[in-house]
């Protein structure tokens, strides 16, 4: 049977096709960007959703994200290469149908979930192992998504819309879904929705965005065939020289190295709190966002300005510090100025439309190398967080105007920066021969102040930097005799001006203190005293005491969760068997060497240290309700302001609880400076049949015993295994709230602990 039309219908159709034209014409930008919109919040949503699933393998390192970033930065490289083959080889209708098949594929791959066999990760190199999870994890899904921002406008550029000649506006409808999931994620979905109801919904999520994908290449597609506007067959655009290549990739290499050093220093050096990794993330798509918007021009003006004073100050508080907000709002907002800076810089150099998906290639290609080299070979070869002040110096490059003067300019301006370079390294050299430590910061701060005085000047501005960053880097060096940087974190030994005391430093947290000598210069030979939060008579060494009390003088089997410097070790009596646990082998290599602290050495040479996350290796342990089981367990994992949060939940007191003895007790050290997790921690501690002390001790540091007030829970089955601390009025028993949700290893809520804080207030403590 023929299916030919009888020759009637034909201008039928026809006016169908006419009318039916325009509605797919406009059409086409609600619906690529409906589908932009959902792709990118997708992806910017299973970033932190994934990382806080991995978080509990790696005792909750700040490094956790930086290696995540650097994964999906490679992903998203990957993503944009399948696009712009996918648009440069393919019609719109086959290509359609090769991505919806692509996205189908993953869509098998969901829910996501930790993978068999990434149980447990290795002793050493966690950072690769962590790149295997990611890509095994959520790679496929990641990778269909970063395809969606390029292609969708690849298709649009195509369709004969009336805006298909500058298809970049779309790019911000992708950010705006971008921002808002990395806004909503701490602030609205973590706080109300287990991980389990994460991942449901975010698979609901993606089942509609293939809808869309679909709609929206149809409409892009049809469009052109149903009577919108046509393309003109113009020739193509030359294709860029490599200069231009570079150019973008350079301007994409900065600002990403830029994210992945800024979140390392505030996460170790100002303030480590895992609920600020979003918001440079966060700050870094507004840049897109406002960047790649109509009409934006370059950069000039008072921005510009922004910029050099912020360099200038970000230098300084190498030095002097700017203490915890100012130094949080001194560094987001130079990141985010500079971060603008170059994208817009790089929007300005964007090509022609055809040339988009390769365009894109290179932004990502950049992206990566920055992640790269921030994320996984800066801790490689750098001891401290030294690629931050290198990369704030070195985004005063990405400014428009920077090299506009030439080649001559540019060497000229190089020269000039290598000689103030020069003379900041034997200024520092001749302060450290005339015993003048001070110098190095002396000049520093010279630098940081001639620069933010250079903002006109290219040349002197280079100078002036370069400066500043020499004896910056010198002044950084100058305050530890010993930095070590692990996955963990950056551990520094320091000692106080007077020779006195050696600490250990974890960002600004003080991890243990040694007393190395006298204040008149006399050795201080003999076993070395406790300090800092473990003095005998502080809350720690009060609980502990009183556990051994109530146990008729012997504590028995003792394991201690973190070991720091080793301090508490100087708390066991007689023949009690202590264990300790320690997932950062670098610590465990400071704490055993006599030479940096004596605390293992002298009071526990016998005492083994597991390596390992707590909850893996606790798990493994012997104990139980038995003579054999725990007498205490303390879990001194707290003492950073980046808590472990797996350490808190359900699950993981209930491992506890199953370690103790019948009258073991828990102490846990949840001393933190934004986070109160007393009331969170009776909470859960009541699900497992646990009651809760608290002691929060309140007053000023004491430079002479070298104590500090610390916050302090114990834990146990009846109240009456404490001994006296029951009755001491210096602890509260602290009541479980039933009306709050218990954390679990599904569910936990920052917020919370962070409302708690600003609403206990401390006793005073003598």
């Amino acid at each position: 049977m023929s299916s030919d039309l009888p020759i009637s219908a034909i201008p039928s159709a026809r006016r169908a096709a006419s009318r039916l034209g325009p509605v797919l014409v406009r059409a086409q930008v609600p619906a690529a960007g409906a589908a932009l919109l959902l792709s990118a919040f997708l992806l910017f949503s299973v970033q932190p959703m994934f990382t806080k699933m991995v978080l509990a393998s790696l005792g909750g390192s700040p490094a956790t994200w930086s290696v995540a970033l650097v994964v999906f930065q490679a992903l998203l490289l990957g993503g944009y290469l399948y696009a712009h083959l996918l648009a440069r080889r393919l019609g719109t209708r086959a290509a359609l149908l090769v991505h919806l098949g692509l996205m189908l594929v993953a869509g098998l791959t969901l829910p996501i979930g930790l993978p068999a066999g990434f149980d447990r990760p290795p002793g050493e190199n966690e950072a690769l192992w962590l790149v295997g999870l990611f890509a095994t994890a959520v790679g496929l899904p990641f990778f269909a998504l970063s395809a969606n921002g390029p292609l969708l406008q690849a298709w649009f550029a195509r369709s004969g819309h009336p805006r298909a000649g500058d298809p970049y506006f779309l790019y911000a409808a992708s950010n705006v879904g971008s921002f808002a999931a990395l806004l909503a994620y701490p602030l609205l979905i973590e706080p109300l929705m287990p991980l389990r109801v994460q991942t449901e919904v975010w698979v609901a999520g993606f089942a509609v965005l293939g809808l869309l994908i679909l709609g929206s290449g149809l409409a892009s597609g049809a469009a052109r065939g149903a009577g919108g506007p046509r393309v003109s067959h113009a020739p193509a655009s030359p294709a860029p020289g490599w200069r231009r290549r570079w150019a973008w990739i350079g301007f994409a290499f900065v600002p990403s190295a830029l994210l992945v050093s800024v979140t390392a220093h505030i996460s170790t050096d100002v303030a480590a709190a895992p609920l600020l990794w979003v918001a440079p993330l966060a700050l870094f798509l507004l840049t897109f966002v406002i960047a790649f918007r109509d009409g934006m021009g370059l950069p000039g003006g008072i921005l510009l300005r922004l910029q050099v004073w912020g360099t200038a100050l970000a230098l300084a508080s190498f030095v002097v510090g700017f203490g915890l907000w100012g130094g949080l709002a001194l560094h987001l907002g130079l990141f985010f100025v500079s971060a603008l800076i170059g994208h817009a810089t790089l929007y300005h150099l964007r090509p022609a439309p055809d040339q988009l998906t390769e365009f894109y290639v290179c932004v990502s290609l950049g992206g990566v190398l920055g992640g790269i080299a921030c994320g996984l070979a800066a801790p490689l070869v750098f001891s401290r967080v030294v690629e931050y002040p290198l990369l704030i110096v070195a985004a005063l490059a990405c400014r428009p105007g920077f090299a506009s003067g030439g080649r001559a300019s540019l060497v000229r301006a190089s020269q000039g920066g290598l000689a103030a370079t020069a003379a900041a390294v034997l200024m520092v050299l001749a302060g450290r021969l005339l015993d003048a430590p001070a110098l190095p910061q002396l000049l520093a701060l010279a630098g940081a102040g001639l620069l933010a005085a250079s903002w006109r000047d290219p040349h002197r501005l280079a100078v002036a930097a370069l400066l500043a960053l020499t004896a910056g880097l010198a002044a950084m060096r100058a305050d530890a005799a010993v930095s070590v940087r692990s996955f963990f974190g950056i551990h520094r030994i320091v000692e106080t001006p007077d020779g006195t005391m050696r600490l250990l430093m974890h960002g600004t947290t003080i991890h243990g203190a040694m007393r190395v000598a006298k204040p008149a210069g006399v050795s201080a030979d003999g076993p070395p005293e406790p300090l800092v939060y473990y003095t005998p008579e502080g809350a720690l060494g009060t609980a502990v005491r009183s556990a051994r009390a109530a146990r008729g003088g012997s504590l028995g089997a003792v394991a201690v969760v973190g070991l720091g410097t080793g301090s508490l070790a100087c708390h066991r009596a007689g023949d009690e068997a202590w264990r300790f646990y320690e997932i950062d082998p670098a610590v465990a290599r400071i704490a055993r060497d006599p030479d940096k602290f004596r605390f293992l050495s002298a009071c526990g040479p016998d005492m083994p240290v597991v390596l390992g996350d707590a909850r893996l290796t606790l798990a493994e342990a012997p104990g139980g309700e038995n003579p054999g089981g725990l007498g205490l367990l303390v879990i001194d994992a707290f003492s950073s302001d980046a808590i472990p949060a797996h350490l808190l939940t359900r699950e993981a007191l209930a491992l506890y609880r199953a370690k103790l003895a019948a009258d073991g007790v828990l102490v846990m050290h949840i001393t933190n400076r934004h986070l109160d997790l007393a009331r969170i921690l009776a909470r859960v501690g009541a699900e497992v049949g646990l009651s809760t002390f608290v002691a929060r001790e309140s007053f000023a540091f004491d430079p002479v015993r070298f104590r500090a007030a610390a916050t302090v829970a114990v834990l146990a089955r009846d109240p009456a295994h404490l001994g006296g601390l029951a009755a001491d009025p210096a602890w509260e028993r602290i009541a479980p709230d039933r009306a709050r949700r218990p954390w679990t290893d599904d569910f936990s809520n920052i917020l919370q602990a962070m409302a708690d804080k600003r609403a206990v207030p401390r006793r005073s403590n003598d």
